[in-house]
């Protein structure tokens, strides 16, 4: 689908999104009695995030013809997002997932996806608005959308092809493995981050998808070609590489300490702390640790989204020197406390 001209916004993400049925308290799905309806998908999850940094930004998508869809795109678009690219699929259902209250990576976490046949797997470049989704300053896919059908795998590879007027394409590598079919799948995720200009990996996504171990050095040998490379390192911290001025030495930045609440989302949300402040042109230092603060009012939040911190106070807490940043510990509710103080000081 060509789609008409759009107007140019910020960023566009282009992926599956799902409704999230979180549970009404701990325990196993064969126990929890009710659930809570939320949204998640990891694609609209960062433009969300960004609209509400005050960024303009688009969800280009495909939902089921049903009340599920409905709400999908109502929730984003309450973000501030433009769902207008978002298309109806009236024979495949909007897909679901829940999961337990248990942090993700122990025995005890589980969720249980409902997206086989959705209406997002059926995504191809014949029924996706393509012009929509190149009428962004920052195009931002992730490894997910790969890793559904083989149609959304060949709509990875038309929009992050070389082309003139191509968008700056950024691309998290988000490896799941349970989506991939076989062992050696995932390598196509390194032929689509190859062709992106802005890569998010994690080390152990890395060492897990890819076979590379040996910390971000490693990676960056595996993967030279993007423009910049971050490499999330856990509770460490985060490296970011640039290819220009050549000779720019990698810079690191250590993680917040925070009083985590749930992890769901920290990754989508450190994503869009770095793309917002790629936007408004900071070095490279200064775009980590808004991602780092991005993903600390995430983490400090429950369900997948949570309001990133004002402007200005991101601005003032990425000029604290390398001390007083490391003595920084962020609590549940730290984003809306400042936000309050910032109100009450309005005449």
């Amino acid at each position: 689908m060509k789609g008409a001209a759009r107007d140019v916004v910020d960023v566009v993400a282009l992926g599956e999104s799902m409704v999230t049925f979180l549970p009404g308290r701990p325990g196993r799905l064969a126990d929890v009695p009710s659930f809570d309806r939320a949204i998640g998908g990891a694609e609209s999850n960062v433009v969300c995030v960004l609209a509400a940094a005050g960024h303009t930004a688009r969800w280009v998508g495909r939902v089921g013809a049903d009340g599920f869809g409905d709400h999908l795109v109502e929730r984003i678009a309450g973000y501030g997002v433009d769902v207008s690219s978002v298309s109806r699929d009236p024979a495949r259902p909007t897909g679901v997932y829940f999961r337990t209250a248990g942090e993700r990576g122990t025995g005890a976490h589980e969720v249980a996806y409902y997206r086989a046949g959705s209406a997002a797997s059926a995504m191809s470049a014949d029924n996706v608005d393509l012009a929509a989704a190149r009428a962004g300053r920052v195009l931002h896919l992730s490894g997910i959308t790969a890793a559904l059908s083989d149609d959304c795998r060949a709509l990875m590879r038309t929009l992050t092809a070389a082309r003139p007027g191509r968008p700056l394409l950024s691309f998290d590598v988000n490896h799941r493995p349970s989506l991939w079919r076989t062992a050696g799948d995932p390598l196509a995720l390194l032929d689509l981050a190859r062709r992106a200009d802005i890569v998010f990996v994690g080390e152990d996504e890395a060492a897990q998808a890819w076979g590379v171990t040996g910390g971000p050095q490693a990676i960056r040998a595996a993967l030279p070609e993007p423009g910049v490379l971050v490499v999330k390192q856990g509770e460490r911290g985060a490296t970011a590489f640039e290819r220009r001025p050549a000779a720019t030495p990698p810079a690191f930045e250590p993680a917040l300490h925070v009083d985590v609440v749930a992890t769901t989302g920290a990754g989508d949300a450190f994503a869009a702390g770095f793309l917002s402040a790629t936007l408004r042109g900071l070095p490279a230092r200064e775009r980590l640790r808004h991602g780092h603060l991005f993903a600390a009012a995430a983490l400090t939040a429950p369900g997948d989204l949570a309001a990133p911190p004002a402007r200005d106070h991101a601005d003032r807490l990425t000029a604290l020197d390398g001390a007083a940043w490391g003595r920084l510990r962020l609590a549940p509710g730290w984003t809306q406390a400042e936000r309050a103080t910032q109100e009450a000081n309005t005449p």
